[in-house]
């Protein structure tokens, strides 16, 4: 009985059959869904133990995965009990009425949604053609201005699949796309602005201008700069100061004596070496967590975020196409288990 309420109604189960008649998805058919579901979810909180009419959603998930474990990946395929209208298609309630005949007239072009909204829109271009033609013969011809989606653009294909509750081709949607093109390109586009506001979307502020500090100075007028950094779970603060020879000192210690291996220090000098500015800067770090090489990549971005006061926006751009004030997310990939390691497999013996 719990399996039959799971899966709400045969119809579910028959996945990749088609609906045998049109009364499958009337409002008395999604009505008599409803019913059965509330009815389901009554049996299910008193199964768990639980006040049906303070029961949620999110407690039928977790009855279900508790008293149906399921090891299958696709969540799909995992046993489930939602609200009819969240299994059944919307637009498939309105589509027939008692009698069996659909009510919109473009039913039959298995589109009517889209092609509704065809003929409104290419109504809409008419209606600027003639609005053009009547200024034309009042000899006040309109004023052609250039016209663009400026912070802002078109709705993607699935956006508009979504508005429309409709699956459509790449072919129908840049088909509607040059329309809505044509029409915000005509000269008496604007009356028709409050229509395609409706199919653009604002584009967010991809880069953000990163305000950079000015440089700081010293009791001794020295300027200097400050940057942090971090690589996995190293921490670091530079300080870079003008003027100086070179010197570099980690946690008071000198960098051949703190960083060894070459590979380090390379990586710790290399914004400076980018730059241009090796020796003609001194530098002071102080660095927490993490390995040696984690915090030679912590320091690189620290001293490269103190850079940015010395140098041009221009070399700040490049700076940044070169990766260098770009956080490094890599870490290690943790060990699997049934593996020997994060990748690697046991040896496979025969016997």
């Amino acid at each position: 009985m719990v399996l039959r309420l799971i899966y709400t109604t045969k119809a579910v189960q028959k996945k990749n059959v088609g609906p045998s008649g049109p009364e499958k998805y009337t409002e008395e058919f999604i009505k008599k869904q409803i019913e059965e579901f509330n009815l389901g979810k009554r049996h299910l909180a008193n199964m768990m133990g639980e006040d049906p009419e303070t029961f949620t959603q999110e407690d039928i998930d977790r009855a279900i995965a508790y008293l149906f474990p399921s090891g299958l990946f696709d969540k799909r395929a995992r046993p489930m009990m939602k609200h009819p209208t969240e299994i059944f298609p919307e637009q498939r309630k309105i589509q027939w009425g008692e009698d069996g005949r659909p009510f919109h007239f473009l039913f039959y072009t298995g589109k009517q949604a889209y092609y509704s909204l065809m003929h409104d829109a290419y109504e809409k271009l008419l209606n600027v053609q003639k609005y053009e033609d009547e200024l034309m013969a009042q000899d006040n011809p309109p004023q052609k201005e250039k016209k663009n989606l400026a912070g802002s653009r078109w709705l993607t294909k699935i956006e508009l699949e979504e508005m429309l509750l409709e699956k459509l081709s790449d072919n129908d949607y840049s088909r509607f796309i040059q329309l809505l093109q044509k029409l915000m390109t005509s000269p008496c586009g604007d009356i028709e602005e409050k229509y395609m506001q409706k199919f653009t979307r604002e584009v967010p502020m991809q880069l953000q201008k990163v305000v950079i500090e000015p440089l700081k100075y010293d009791e001794r007028g020295v300027a200097f700069s400050t940057g942090e950094g971090a690589r996995k779970t190293a921490r670091a603060t530079a300080v870079v100061y003008d003027n100086g020879s070179g010197k570099v000192t980690v946690n008071g210690i000198d960098i051949l004596h703190y960083f060894p291996v070459l590979q380090d220090r390379e990586q710790l000098l290399f914004p400076f070496q980018f730059l241009d500015r090796v020796g003609k800067h001194d530098m002071v770090c102080t660095v927490s967590g993490g390995g040696r090489s984690a915090q030679a990549g912590a320091i690189r971005l620290a001293s490269a975020k103190a850079l940015r006061s010395f140098v041009t926006e221009k070399e700040v751009e490049f700076m940044r196409q070169a990766g260098l004030l770009t956080y490094d997310p890599r870490v290690k990939e943790r060990k699997k288990p049934g593996q020997e390691g994060a990748r690697r497999k046991f040896t496979w013996k025969k016997r």
